[in-house]
């Protein structure tokens, strides 16, 4: 189980809803450690000077911030505790803004906020008021010194806190290069492109997708330490460039519709769909 990280309570107006912060989420990325290839030994990272070539000790590193190419500034610790956000334990909403209103691109990491002791009633009638109204909650609150920006929303059961970018960290789209000027493409392109997803459009189901790549590590690292000798697969020649925009729009499409008629046979031979059809049947001959 899930054990809080946080504890504190949601205000919004003069209405308090005391809760507890558990992460929402648990990455299974794999992680190595750098060896030495003759020995098999872990490689220990050292601190060395750039000017001198010594090892420097923890005692003797300080931060500093580059203004300028090769210039820093030195800050010490204390001068930057000074200016650490004050731990109030409480996330205080700010605004109720509509859920579309927010792209993606702002979230970070999400976690759940749960009802402390005694904060079932408020904190369901939050969820539910929120839920109603359409809105996200946008917030401040303060983890481990640092003061993050928030949104709070209902998920579930129980609400949602997702940890958000500042305005200024998102990289803006007229900083970029490469953007295609804003045409119009070809109606007879631009057709078969909505057809094309249409066929490929279904309703999201997050455990349909699976992380391939860390399986298949995790298999290669089994056998590999069953004593298993491997022999690595040679890769494949990246596709070419696209060159006839509407040829491969009519391939793509062709392929997607196989593949949706393939899957239609398939659930027709299933016998649940079988029993249902035959169910419906009687229904039409009473």
């Amino acid at each position: 189980m899930a054990r809080p990280i946080w504890s504190g309570a949601i205000n919004f107006g003069l209405v308090s809803v005391p809760v507890k912060l558990v992460s929402a989420t648990s990455p299974k990325e794999l992680r190595f450690h750098m060896l030495h290839d003759k020995d098999g030994g872990r490689i220990q990272q050292k601190r060395i000077c750039s000017i001198d070539g010594a090892e420097v000790p923890w005692e003797h590193v300080v931060k500093g911030y580059e203004i300028s190419k090769g210039r820093f500034v030195e800050v010490t610790r204390e001068e930057l505790a000074a200016f650490n956000p004050k731990a109030t334990q409480s996330i205080e909403i700010e605004d109720f803004v509509d859920l579309e209103q927010i792209d993606p691109i702002y979230y970070q990491a999400t976690y759940y906020l749960l009802p402390a002791k005694g904060a079932a009633k408020p904190y369901a009638l939050l969820i539910e008021a929120m839920r109603r109204a359409r809105k996200v909650g946008v917030a401040r609150f303060v983890l481990r010194t640092r003061q993050y920006l928030c949104a709070v929303r209902p998920l579930g059961r129980a609400l949602a806190l997702s940890t958000m970018l500042y305005a200024d960290e998102v990289v803006r789209q007229d900083e970029l290069e490469g953007l295609p000027d804003a045409g119009k493409p070809g109606e007879r392109e631009l057709k078969m492109a909505e057809q094309l997803v249409d066929s490929l459009a279904a309703d999201f189901k997050p455990e349909k997708y699976k992380d391939e790549y860390r399986a298949q590590v995790l298999a290669l690292l089994e056998r590999k330490a069953e004593g298993e000798e491997i022999v690595a697969a040679p890769q494949e020649e990246p596709r070419g460039k696209v060159v006839n925009l509407l040829e491969a729009l009519q391939k793509s499409l062709a392929a997607a519709k196989g593949e949706k008629a393939a899957e239609r046979g398939e659930r027709r031979h299933r016998p649940e769909h079988r029993h249902a059809a035959r169910a419906r049947r009687a229904k039409k001959s009473r």
